[in-house]
């Protein structure tokens, strides 16, 4: 049995890290049976993030190598038949999504106001004094150095919303009037991008961003019918 170590769930999502969420999809789009283990203790994760698994005693780290892992060991029903251009296109969304739109996502809830106030207390507001006090701004301090790193945290905000609309746009436009990114058949890359839109249009946070993306019929029906198609139960966590 694949055992899921991801984040708690927040902001009525079952998972607020989109790398987390991505990976819970996948694993129900494939198919694969597994169980959560929600945990805030990422020193006990092979490269100190999350999410990671323990696949019967085998422990992958990185959402993106463990689902490369999934399909060596259990077969790729989802991407298996995809041609080449096909593959290209979705690494192509893959990295706008988790290389570049993700760091605009991350300083809205991090550094700008109201954001802040909502991860603080999603994310930190259960834990005793004085560590919700501590541990929140030390991460803080943390997601600041690699905004900045990246590069993200060094444009202005109104620069940063700009960066974001524009990736969001170029999404609709790829998506277009398919069901799916690649066409009427889902395809892992689909995780990937209902992790993230699901990560700025359920989220209660109004932003550039998120305006811009609910601005986009397509895309907020895609992301809506993702969720029902792979959350029967509700995306919100029971």
């Amino acid at each position: 049995m694949i055992t899921l170590y991801q984040f708690p769930p927040a902001f009525g999502l079952p998972n607020a890290s989109p790398f987390c969420l991505k990976l819970e999809l996948y694993l129900r789009m494939a198919g694969l049976p597994y169980r959560n283990r929600y945990t805030l203790e990422l020193h006990r994760a092979p490269k100190g993030k999350l999410p990671w698994i323990d696949d019967d005693g085998t422990a992958v780290a990185d959402s993106g190598l463990i689902i490369d892992y999934l399909k060596r060991k259990f077969g790729d029903p989802l991407d298996g038949d995809l041609a080449a251009l096909q593959r290209a296109h979705a690494l192509a969304i893959t990295r706008l999504l988790e290389e570049h739109l993700y760091w605009a996502v991350l300083h809205d809830r991090w550094i700008a106001s109201p954001g802040w106030e909502m991860t603080r207390s999603g994310f930190f507001g259960a834990l005793s004094w004085p560590l919700r006090v501590i541990v929140p701004w030390v991460a803080r301090r943390g997601i600041r150095a690699e905004l900045n790193g990246h590069g993200m945290g060094r444009h202005a905000p109104q620069q940063i919303h700009a960066l974001g609309v524009a990736d969001v746009d170029a999404l609709a436009t790829l998506l277009g009037d398919r069901m799916y990114f690649l066409g009427e058949r889902p395809a892992s890359v689909d995780a990937v991008a209902t992790a993230f839109l699901a990560n700025i249009l359920m989220v209660p946070l109004e932003t550039p961003i998120k305006a811009a993306a609910a601005g986009h019929p397509n895309l907020v029906a895609y992301c809506q019918r993702m969720a029902q198609q792979y959350f029967p139960e509700g995306y919100s966590p029971r």
